[in-house]
C-alpha cells in the first residue's frame, strides 16, 4: 500500500475535523497531521508517512492517557479510533477480539449480551490500546487480575511495516512486552482477550470520615488484604476541615445483595463515621458507561505520579494523611490490588509488581505542576516501591526505572531494541512537547 492511499485518512489543520482530533484529554496538541487508518495496512502506511518526513510520532487509541503522549506539536498522530471492532470469536473459551481503537464503554456494551466482561480501567472513555499495553487496574482487579493478564494474542504493526501476530507460540517475547510495555514495540492494533463470565455487579458508594493519624487507612488496607477477591475498591481522599474524608467505590463481582452487604460492612467501620452510603446491583457496563464517551480537547490538564505498597504500615498511613491534609493538598487516590494480580509470576509479563497490595496515586492540577507535586509527594517517595505506567504523566528515565525495575527493565529494553531498532516508538517516552493548558 502506498502513502497516497491514505489521502482521505489525513487530517490537516485546515480540516474541519482537526479541532476534535488534535488533543488528548489532558494535553492540547498542534500536530502537523492526524492520520486515521482503518486496517493494519493503513497503519503501516501511516508509519511510512511519518518516517519519510522525519516527523515526531504519537499513537492514540482513546486519548485519555495522563502523559499526553498521544498528541504532539508539528508531528504525526496515528489515531486508531477507526479500528474499533469488538467480536466474540469463541464464546465457549470466552475469547474476545478487540481492536485497539475501541473504548472500554464500547467493549462493555458489546459484551453485555453474551454475559461477559473484561476488567478494564475505571472510565468508559479510556481507549483499549493504551490500557491493554500498560496494565489495566480495573473495577474487577482483585477477582480478574490486570487486563494484560488475560491477553492471549496481539496483532502488531512493527516499525518496518510488517504485521505480526504475537501469541504463546509465535513471537512470545513480543507478547511478553505487549503485556505491560507495549508502547515501545510497535502499533498494537488488536488483542485477543479472555473475558470473565459476568453480567451484574454490586456497587457501593461510601463516604467515611478519617482520622489525621491514618488509623482508618490502615484498617482499609488490612481489610482489603484479606477481603474476598470478588471485592475491589478505589478510594479518593478529600480534605475536610482538619482531617479528610474517604470517598470509596466498592465493587463486588456478582449480583448478590447479600454478598455486597457482607463485603461492604467492614468498610463502614474503618473510620470516624459514615457520612454517606448508597448501594445497588447493576450491569457491569454501568461502571464504564457509554455516557462517559466524549471528545478529548485538552480539558483536564494534570500532573500525576504514583507508587506501590506491599502492605500499608502505620507510618505509611500517617505519611499519606500528612500529604492529604498538608498545605499542598494534591488529589490522593488509592486502589486495592492483591488477589488475582498477585497470582501471576513477576516475570510472566512486563508488569513486574506482583507482590503489592496498594496503589497510591497523587495528582496536581494547574496552576501547580510537577515541581509542586514532587514537593508534596516527598513524604511518600521513600515509602512506595515501583510504579504503574497508567498513572504516570512524566514518562522519563526515572519513571522507566520505577515502572520496569531491574531485570524486567533490561528485558524490556532488549525486546524494544529488537523489534524497533531505530527507536521510533521509544521516542514516545520523551516528555510531550504538546501544550498543557
Amino acid at each position: 500500500m502506498t502513502t497516497s492511499e491514505l489521502q482521505d485518512k489525513i487530517v490537516l489543520p485546515r480540516d474541519s475535523r482537526y479541532r476534535q482530533l488534535r488533543s488528548t484529554y489532558t494535553t492540547v496538541g498542534s500536530p502537523a497531521a492526524v492520520l486515521l487508518p482503518e486496517n493494519p495496512a493503513q497503519v503501516a502506511a501511516a508509519l511510512r508517512y511519518a518516517r519519510e518526513r522525519n516527523l515526531p510520532l504519537s499513537v492514540r487509541s482513546g486519548g485519555h492517557g495522563l502523559s499526553g503522549r498521544a498528541t504532539n506539536d508539528d508531528g504525526v498522530v496515528i489515531d486508531l479510533s477507526g479500528m474499533n471492532r469488538v467480536d466474540v470469536i469463541d464464546r465457549k473459551a470466552r475469547i474476545v477480539r478487540v481492536e485497539a481503537g475501541a473504548r472500554w464503554a464500547q467493549v462493555a456494551q458489546a459484551l453485555t449480551p453474551y454475559g461477559l466482561a473484561i476488567s478494564s480501567g475505571d472510565h468508559g472513555n479510556v481507549g483499549v490500546g493504551g490500557l491493554a499495553t500498560g496494565g489495566g487496574v480495573g473495577w474487577l482487579v482483585r477477582q480478574y487480575g490486570l487486563t494484560i493478564d488475560h491477553i492471549r494474542a496481539a496483532e502488531v504493526v512493527l516499525a518496518d511495516g510488517r504485521v505480526v501476530r504475537a501469541d504463546a507460540d509465535n513471537e512470545p517475547d513480543l507478547l511478553w512486552a505487549v503485556r505491560g510495555a507495549g508502547s515501545g514495540v510497535g502499533v498494537v492494533v488488536a488483542f485477543e482477550i479472555e473475558a470473565l463470565e459476568l453480567r451484574d455487579v454490586g456497587i457501593a458508594q461510601l463516604a467515611v470520615g478519617l482520622d489525621r493519624e491514618g488509623r482508618a487507612l490502615r484498617r482499609w488496607a488490612d481489610y482489603m488484604a484479606s477481603a474476598p477477591r470478588e471485592l475491589s475498591t478505589a478510594v479518593t481522599l478529600v480534605p475536610h476541615g482538619r482531617s479528610a474524608v474517604a470517598s470509596i467505590t466498592a465493587v463486588v463481582a456478582g449480583a448478590s445483595e447479600r454478598r455486597l452487604r457482607a463485603a461492604v460492612e467492614p468498610l463502614l467501620a474503618i473510620g470516624t463515621g459514615v457520612l454517606d452510603e448508597h448501594a445497588q446491583i447493576a450491569p457491569y457496563a454501568a461502571l464504564v458507561s457509554t455516557a462517559h464517551l466524549h471528545p478529548n480537547v485538552g480539558q483536564q490538564p494534570v500532573t500525576t505520579t504514583n507508587g506501590l505498597l506491599t502492605a500499608m504500615t502505620d507510618d505509611d498511613a500517617a505519611a499519606i494523611m500528612s500529604v492529604v491534609t498538608g498545605p499542598g493538598q494534591p488529589l490522593i487516590q488509592m486502589r486495592s490490588l492483591g488477589g488475582a494480580v498477585n497470582d501471576v509470576p513477576a516475570d510472566a509479563t512486563a508488569y513486574a509488581h506482583r507482590h503489592h497490595g496498594v496503589l497510591v496515586i497523587g495528582t496536581m492540577f494547574p496552576p501547580r505542576g510537577g515541581a509542586r507535586l514532587d514537593a508534596v509527594w516527598e513524604p511518600l517517595s521513600g515509602r512506595v516501591d515501583g510504579a504503574y505506567i497508567g498513572f504516570e504523566s512524566r514518562p522519563d528515565e526515572s519513571a522507566f526505572k520505577r515502572i520496569y525495575p531491574d531485570a524486567t527493565g533490561d528485558r524490556v529494553r532488549e525486546v524494544w531494541s529488537r523489534y524497533d531498532p531505530d527507536g521510533i516508538f521509544q521516542s514516545l517516552w520523551q516528555p510531550s512537547q504538546a501544550k498543557r493548558r
